[in-house]
C-alpha cells in the first residue's frame, strides 16, 4: 500500500513503528529517521524479519533542506512526526516542498515560549492546498481521539453538544520519586503554565493548578484532578458548532505537585537561559537531562490510564449525557511494544491516523485537526488495533 517516514525514536516513535509493523499491508516499508542513528537502529534491531521492510536514517529535524534529502532518497507516501513540537513546522515545510502528506501528534510550540496554539500550523492551511496534500494535526490521544471522540458525538448520540469535558487519568505508578511520563520539557511547560477553558465563545484563564475536582472514574476509582490548558480546546471550539463550554483536566497526585513546587520555586523550570561556568544553559532543559528518561518507565509501570470525554447536549429535544473513554493498562501496553500506556495511547492513534490516510479515507488537501473527519473509520481502527472505547450514559459524573 505505502510508504512511511516515522521522524523520532522515543517512546511515542517505538509504538509507531511496533504498530505499523502489525498492518504490513498498508505500511509496507517504512524509515525510522532520528538525530541519533543509534536509537533508529535499536528500534529496526527488535522488528526486523516482518512483513514491513524497515531502514533507518540521520536526520536533524531543525534542518528544511535535510529533511527534504531524506524525503526525496525515501520517497515516502507520508510522514509522520514523532519528533518534538518546536519541529512540526520545519517538517511541514519540508512535506510542502517534496508533496508528501504530513501528520503529528501535538501542535507546534516555540522553543523560546510555551504557548499552546495551533495558528501557526493553521497559516499552512492554502499551501497544503495549493500543493494537493493533507495535513493530519494532532493525532495522537489527546488532541487526536478526544476530537474524534468528540466527533463520533455529534454525528450518533446529539443534534446539539453544549459541553465537553475531556479528562485524562493516569492511575499508573512507576516508583520513582519524580519523574514525568513523556517528554519532562514539554510536560513541565504544560503544567507550569496558566490554565484555561472554553465558555461562551471565549477562553477563560485561570492560575495554573488552581481548579480541582475528584471525579471516580471507570476502573481506576477516585482521582484528584486539575483543569489545564490543552490545544484540543482551540480547535474543538471551532469544528464543534455550537459548542458553550470545553474544559481539559489531568490528574496529578500530591507527591507530583510538590516536587513540581520545589522545582518552580528554585528556578529548574524556567526556560529562560541562565549562564553556568561559562556555559549557558536552560534549567528546564538541565532538569530534563537528570530526571529518568520516559522511554525507560515501562518496565516499572504498573496500573491503568483512563482518559475519554463528557459531553453534555440534547438530542430530539431532551437533555443527554454521553460519556466515551478508554482504559489502557501499563503492563499490557508493555508487554506488547516494550513501552508504557502513555507513549502506547499517543502511539497508536498516530498509527491509525496515517492508515486512514494511505488507505484514502482521510484523504483531503489542506491542513486539518482530526475532528474535521468522518469519525467511524476510526472508531472502528481503535477497538482493532489495541485501543478499544468503551461508553456510559451515565449524568453522575458531571459535576
Amino acid at each position: 500500500m505505502g510508504k512511511a517516514l516515522i521522524i523520532g525514536a522515543g517512546g511515542v516513535a517505538s509504538v509507531v513503528v511496533h504498530k505499523c509493523c502489525q498492518v504490513p499491508d498498508v505500511f509496507e516499508e517504512i524509515c525510522i529517521a532520528s538525530r541519533t542513528k543509534s536509537k533508529c537502529d535499536a528500534l529496526k534491531e527488535k522488528l526486523d524479519g516482518g512483513k514491513t521492510k524497515i531502514q533507518t536514517a540521520q536526520v536533524d529535524a531543525d534542518n528544511v533542506e535535510e529533511l527534504i534529502a531524506l524525503i526525496n532518497d525515501f520517497k515516502p507516501d507520508i510522514v509522520i512526526n514523532v519528533a518534538l513540537p518546536y519541529q512540526d513546522l520545519t517538517i511541514m515545510d519540508a512535506c510542502l516542498a517534496t508533496k508528501v502528506d504530513y501528520l503529528d501528534t501535538a501542535n507546534y510550540e516555540p522553543l523560546d515560549t510555551a504557548k499552546f496554539e495551533y495558528k501557526w500550523q493553521w497559516a499552512y492551511r492554502e499551501k497544503f492546498e495549493e500543493a494537493g496534500i493533507t495535513a493530519l494535526l494532532g493525532s495522537g490521544f489527546d488532541p487526536g481521539v478526544t476530537g474524534v471522540f468528540s466527533a463520533y458525538a455529534l454525528k450518533h448520540h446529539f443534534d446539539q453538544i453544549d459541553s465537553i469535558d475531556i479528562v485524562d487519568a493516569n492511575a499508573g505508578d512507576h516508583g520513582y520519586p519524580f519523574a514525568t511520563n513523556f517528554n519532562p520539557e514539554i510536560n513541565i511547560r504544560e503544567v507550569t503554565a496558566n490554565g484555561s477553558y472554553y465558555e461562551n465563545g471565549k477562553f477563560i484563564e485561570t492560575e495554573p493548578m488552581s481548579i480541582k475536582r475528584v471525579y471516580d472514574l471507570p476502573e481506576i476509582g477516585p482521582k484528584d484532578i486539575y483543569l489545564l490548558h490543552h490545544e484540543e480546546l482551540e480547535s474543538l471550539a471551532i469544528n464543534i458548532p455550537g459548542v458553550k463550554r470545553i474544559r481539559f483536566w489531568m490528574t496529578f497526585s500530591e507527591n507530583y505537585l510538590t516536587h513540581l513546587k520545589v522545582l518552580e520555586n528554585v528556578g529548574m523550570t524556567s526556560i529562560e537561559p541562565i549562564n553556568f561556568e561559562g556555559k549557558e544553559i536552560v534549567p528546564l532543559q538541565f532538569l530534563k537531562a537528570v530526571l529518568p528518561d520516559p522511554a525507560s518507565l515501562g518496565p516499572r509501570t504498573k496500573g491503568k490510564t483512563n482518559i475519554g470525554c463528557i459531553f453534555q447536549g440534547t438530542k430530539d429535544g431532551k437533555p443527554k449525557t454521553y460519556y466515551v473513554y478508554n482504559v489502557c493498562d501499563h503492563q499490557e501496553c508493555y508487554r506488547e511494544v516494550g513501552s508504557q500506556a502513555i507513549s502506547y495511547t499517543t502511539g497508536v492513534p498516530a498509527m491509525i491516523g496515517a492508515m486512514m490516510i494511505l488507505t484514502g479515507k482521510w484523504k483531503k488537501a489542506g491542513v486539518y485537526n482530526i475532528e474535521e473527519f468522518d469519525p467511524d473509520p476510526f472508531m472502528d481502527a481503535l477497538n482493532q488495533y489495541g485501543l478499544p472505547w468503551q461508553e456510559s450514559f451515565d449524568p453522575k459524573l458531571i459535576d
